[in-house]
């Protein structure tokens, strides 16, 4: 049975949620924001917790540089500011003072892809998940819900090493039993299938379970896969899905070159090739409009995940 809407809510807000209770659970949990604490949802952790919160300003190098030094002191910093600015603006001090040496920096980027909305193209960012994987060493986490942003925060915060957790600004449907085990690098399997795989990552997992509900009045059997960990990839979920339904389609918020597809198909080119279809964005920048008119102009809608599965079938007979 596919999960239900249990409400509405943002995906940044099940950080912040997340963010205070880990820090009511580990004394040396401290947070650092980069003058988008509201935005970022990291008020209520400010409030409780003034002397474990530093507001840095509009300057995220520094951010960066800083929390890299709070790791040597066993203090386990959490940064946060939009997903553009947490990435494609820092990312030579993320590189040399956190990857590199393997420091227990969380970076916890809001506000990412195409669902950043009206703010337009120079905010947006659809390269982050590609720029952070390629860090050796660098965890990468992508949430589908509200929920299960808050259980990835609590689980990041137990986890020793670099982390990058993306999530965005929109209210969506929240959907993952809040009771359910977050599990870094473990697939959580939606519905077994035996026509076509579906892997989907982020804001485009709701869409692909309204895909799923669609393709199976027109009898195509689904199975759908929530990837939240892009890095480590879960190699056995995928390898084993696809081994029995001959077929794969990703879905994601983000640039085709670099993202959960690129994984994937890398994985299956050195274990098992198989016909695959991508939905995400085809090598473009975004541009302004409201989260709703962009996901369609850039194909990121449960129609083109099902006009990707039946694509994909034809090519699989």
């Amino acid at each position: 049975m596919l999960p239900q809407v249990i409400d509405n809510k943002d995906t940044r807000s099940g950080f912040g949620a997340g963010l205070l209770e880990a820090g009511r659970l580990n004394e040396n949990i401290v947070a650092l924001c980069a003058d988008l604490t509201g935005s970022l949802k990291m008020d209520a952790f400010q409030n409780e917790f003034p002397n474990r919160f530093i507001q840095v300003g509009i300057a995220e190098a520094n951010m960066i540089g800083i929390a890299a030094g709070l790791t040597i002191g066993g203090k386990i910093p959490f940064t946060g500011t939009f997903a553009n600015f947490s990435t494609g603006r820092v990312y030579d001090q993320i590189r040399q003072s956190v990857a590199y040496s393997g420091k227990n920096v969380k970076i916890c980027a809001s506000h990412a892809g195409l669902t950043l909305g009206e703010d337009g193209a120079t905010h947006q960012i659809l390269e982050d998940i590609g720029l952070m994987k390629m860090l050796p060493g660098m965890t990468v986490i992508n949430p589908c819900d509200y929920n299960q942003t808050k259980a990835a925060t609590l689980a990041i915060a137990n986890y020793e090493g670099p982390v990058y957790l993306r999530f965005g600004r929109p209210v969506v449907p929240n959907f993952w039993p809040a009771e359910q085990k977050f599990e870094i690098g473990k697939a959580w399997k939606i519905k077994d299938g035996k026509d076509v795989s579906i892997f989907a990552t982020g804001h485009l997992v709701w869409k692909a379970i309204e895909a799923v509900q669609i393709l199976a009045e027109l009898g195509i059997d689904a199975e759908l896969i929530n990837i939240h960990t892009i890095k480590p990839l879960d190699n056995e979920a995928v390898l084993q899905s696809v081994a029995k339904t001959g077929c794969l389609v990703t879905a994601e918020e983000h640039q085709r070159n670099g993202g959960l597809g690129d994984s994937i198909c890398q994985l299956l080119a050195f274990n098992n090739p198989r016909p695959a279809e991508m939905v995400a964005v085809n090598d473009s920048f975004g541009e302004s409009g409201t989260p709703e008119q962009l996901m369609k102009k850039y194909g990121l809608e449960k129609e083109n995940i099902i006009e990707a599965c039946k694509k994909v079938m034809a090519r699989k007979l």
